[in-house]
């Protein structure tokens, strides 16, 4: 099998740390986001969304979104991370806030990104005001973020999980949008030391 991605990119990111967390390695084939190549007739009729990452089978069967890649890979390896949560509760509480952090914080993010720079303005309509409104949105999720880890030491509660991944992607966006986790989210500033220690993260705090 193999990851098709772009390494430099938020959602390869994700899929990065999951793996590294389980110690899993997989090879890997880079895709030109840059220039399209995820929007050719090849890649769409392995990707139908026509976005990265990829996770193409030995027998060609593709698996696009990287919370489905996690998923595969968490569910063919053997092991007691429980990422996904482990009790029903946990199942619950990590998906509940890995959707929160994705909808209100992630996607956002993305959508400020390309809507202020432009960045994929040859394929897609650009509304700058767009833009501005999901940077706000970004900023205003983040107290909310703050808020819940003042009484928990993770995300979604004491375990760390897939929410958390999803968070620290979001983190290291957060320059490319002008924003940033000042003293005024301490509790989020914690949890980003916290987390900087990790094996599966340590050191792309400054790439």
């Amino acid at each position: 099998m193999k990851l098709l991605e772009n390494s430099a990119t938020p959602s390869a990111l994700r899929v990065a740390i999951f793996l590294k967390e389980l110690g899993v390695e997989v090879e890997r084939q880079q895709v030109d986001t840059k220039g399209a190549e995820n929007r050719t007739k090849t890649f769409l009729q392995k990707a139908p969304n026509g976005l990265i990452p990829v996770l193409e089978l030995d027998d060609g069967t593709c698996i696009c979104e990287s919370l489905a890649i996690c998923r595969y890979f968490d569910a063919i390896t053997p092991n007691d991370k429980a990422l996904f949560g482990d009790t029903p509760l946990e199942q619950a509480r990590v998906e509940m806030w890995q959707r929160i952090v994705e909808l209100q914080g992630l996607v956002p993010a993305f959508q400020a990104f390309r809507n202020l720079t432009g960045f994929f303005s040859d394929r897609e309509n650009c509304v700058k005001s767009w833009g501005e409104e999901s940077q706000k949105r970004v900023n205003a999720f983040l107290p909310v973020v703050d808020q819940q880890l003042s009484t928990h030491s993770w995300v979604a509660g004491e375990h760390f999980s897939i929410a958390d991944i999803t968070l620290w992607v979001l983190c290291r966006f957060l320059p490319r949008l002008e924003l940033q986790v000042d003293d005024s989210l301490p509790n989020l500033q914690k949890w980003l030391n916290q987390m900087a220690r990790r094996p599966s993260v340590a050191g792309q705090q400054d790439r």
